[in-house]
């Protein structure tokens, strides 16, 4: 007996049918139309950074991508507030709650950048000429090496 797959059916007919995958289609779609409302009543430089994680018991969480538009959001809380209750969907909200979360598309620092001065190098090479661990003497050469007007950084 051969085994049979079912035929294929479009995602969006998926997403009507199948029971868990239909609440959580109805779920994303709510967080999407509370988004819009909240962009709404935004400032445009804002939007990007700030999105609806959920709306509960008179509660609006908000995830904010960094600390910085999470304060400047917090000053302005009060009147947000004030002109979301004037919406039919958030007339018993009560408060605004801002959580903070990094995207994962943000970009990193890279590694520590090493400058230092150029007598502060002079003074790393001293000691590491009187130091009798190979180890530590080339650890100190090497930072020597990092001082200002160095043409040969050290590859490593």
């Amino acid at each position: 007996m051969a085994y049979r797959p079912s035929p294929a059916r479009a995602p969006a007919v998926l997403l009507r049918e199948a029971r868990p995958l239909k609440a959580l289609f109805s779920h994303a779609q709510r967080l999407a139309q509370l988004q819009r409302l909240v962009e709404s009543q935004l400032q445009p430089a804002a939007r990007e950074h700030c999105h609806v994680a959920s709306w509960r018991e008179g509660t609006l969480l908000l995830v904010v991508t960094d600390g910085h538009w999470a304060t400047r959001l917090r000053y302005q809380q009060k009147r947000l507030q004030r002109a979301l209750q004037q919406l039919d969907v958030f007339v018993s909200l009560s408060r605004i709650q801002f959580k903070v979360q990094p995207t994962a598309s943000s970009p990193r620092p890279g590694g520590h950048v090493m400058d230092i001065s150029s007598k502060s190098a002079e003074n790393i090479q001293a000691t590491a000429e009187g130091i009798s661990d190979p180890n530590l003497r080339a650890a100190l050469e090497r930072l020597a090496s990092h001082g200002k007007g160095n043409k040969n950084p050290p590859t490593e």
